[in-house]
């Protein structure tokens, strides 16, 4: 038991001890951009392929940013060109 008392005596001296109670908090500015602040995660560019009774493919493309769309559907077209 004194054993016990002796081990939890310590253990407050320690913790106390690696405290300063004269030491304040750090406060942390953060400072919020407004260019930052107006940019949304785009969206990605949904494929749907399909495959017809005959072998040949089709798709659908559905996105927010139609450059990314008429991109993707020529990388479609072409490497199912190529691939044929």
């Amino acid at each position: 038991m004194a054993k016990n008392g002796f081990i939890l005596f310590v253990s407050m001296f320690l913790l106390l001890a690696c405290t300063d109670p004269e030491r304040k908090a750090e406060h942390i500015d953060f400072k919020e951009l407004p260019a930052i602040r107006e940019i949304k995660p785009q969206k990605p560019v949904r494929i749907k392929l399909k495959r017809n009774a005959s072998g040949s493919y089709s798709w659908e493309l559905n996105g927010n940013d139609a450059d990314k769309v008429l991109q993707l559907n020529k990388k479609l077209a072409e490497s199912l060109e190529a691939g044929e």
